[in-house]
């Protein structure tokens, strides 16, 4: 396999997960008794660029499917996040009803509802038709379409071209990079602004978020390697912001390299942090793979023991990420009973690989299991404050990475 940025042959692999089913591709009760769809799940790391990229089988077609299930606005955090985003770019951009604004992966129209309330012109484009159907029902107007360079070459000719093109988290689910990056380009105003949201790879390293790898993310990304791609495209990497969002994430401003913008003292000091970390040292990454693995045993671990003492274990969150750890940990339903989750397109549906059962939250009160594992441990304190109740009979909470922790 070659590097899908630079080209070079990948020789160093970072991380092997087994084989899972796509993390998003949730089964219906007719599912139970068809073969299912497994993937490998490995991640290789350039020694050139640094990207870091998963072995290259599934297809995006077969992950991004009509009926995909993830909702963005299920999280009421992520809803205010995307909100206080529209708010503070609209002011440093100066956004009006005579600017245009393209989200890239809108989803359900979490986001671009904020400017459609504020008199912004805007277009989604979003390929899943569950989503999009949401969107469209808010008054977005959506583009069914994957992403990229023929398609942004369609947007010029129809004088579609963006003030302020924005992905959040969308940038490490492409498969073709390069092809998506040279679209921002094309369908970027002269003077537009690109804004870019995605997991931050040191993230990953440094605290152990080895179940943030799934089939939908090709890439995992740090700023050296974005800022290459970026240049690669004919843009400029300009401004940099940490944010908290799903255990650390990067927020970066893009431009085109003609557009004279001034590059901000924070991109120079998170690449030197990177640098720090050893982000461009092989060792690195080759060090990774025993990390995952004892937080796969010590969830295990405790698992059989609430078994073995007549525990009952749920779970909440039928997120991407609890279903890499399940399917690499092995866990079915003799040691984790049901999952919980928020999302009514998930519920009385069954987790991929495990095959664990999908439930309202309410199932919560009927079954009162003495613990709950969150499995979206990025939104932990959000799903302990909602589910308070769960502490009425004495359960209690647990997340497992970075290491297991009971509370």
């Amino acid at each position: 396999m070659n590097c899908r940025h630079c080209g070079k042959v990948l020789q160093h692999q970072f991380l092997d997960l087994g084989f899972a089913p796509p993390s998003n591709a949730y089964l219906n009760p007719a599912d139970l008794h068809a073969p299912e769809l497994y993937f490998p799940l490995k991640l290789h790391v350039c020694d050139s660029c640094w990207l870091v990229q998963t072995e290259d089988y599934a297809r995006s077609d077969e992950l991004f499917t009509e009926d995909y299930a993830y909702f963005s606005s299920t999280s009421s955090g992520w809803m205010r996040h995307a909100k206080e985003y529209c708010g503070m770019i609209s002011d440093r951009l100066q956004l009006n009803e005579e600017s245009f604004v393209i989200e890239v992966a809108s989803n359900d129209g979490y986001l671009l509802r904020n400017f459609v309330e504020a008199g912004v012109p805007c277009l989604g484009v979003e390929p899943t038709a569950s989503t999009a159907d949401a969107a469209e029902q808010l008054n977005i107007p959506v583009m069914r379409e994957f992403f990229g360079q023929s398609l942004a070459e369609n947007l010029v000719a129809e004088d579609k071209q963006a003030d302020l093109i924005l992905g959040n988290n969308v940038y490490a689910h492409v498969p073709d990079i390069n092809d998506f990056t040279m679209g921002l380009k094309t369908a970027l105003k002269p003077g537009g602004t690109i804004t870019l949201e995605f997991p931050h790879l040191l993230n990953l390293i440094q605290l152990n978020q080895f179940d943030t790898v799934y089939h939908e993310h090709y890439s995992y990304l740090s700023l050296y390697s974005v800022q290459r791609i970026f240049e690669r495209a004919g843009l400029v990497v300009y401004d940099v912001e940490q944010l908290p969002t799903h255990g650390g994430s990067l927020r970066i401003y893009g431009c085109h390299a003609d557009a004279g913008f001034e590059v901000r003292a924070a991109v120079h000091a998170v690449l030197a942090a990177e640098l720090a970390a050893g982000m461009r040292d092989l060792d690195v990454y080759l060090a990774f793979q025993p990390k995952a693995d004892r937080v796969k045993n010590d969830l295990l671990s405790f698992l059989i023991e609430q078994k073995r003492s007549g525990k009952t274990v749920a779970a909440y969150g039928a997120a991407a990420k609890g279903n890499t750890l399940l399917n690499y940990a092995g866990v079915k339903p003799d040691l984790l009973s049901f999952v919980c989750d928020a999302a009514a397109a998930k519920q009385g549906k069954y987790m991929p690989g495990s095959h664990i059962p999908i439930l309202s939250p309410v199932a919560m009160a009927d079954y009162r299991p003495d613990f709950v594992v969150i499995l979206p441990w990025n939104i932990s304190e959000e799903v302990m404050r909602n589910n308070a109740f769960v502490r009425e009979w004495g359960g209690q909470f647990v997340t497992a990475v970075p290491e297991l922790k009971v509370q």
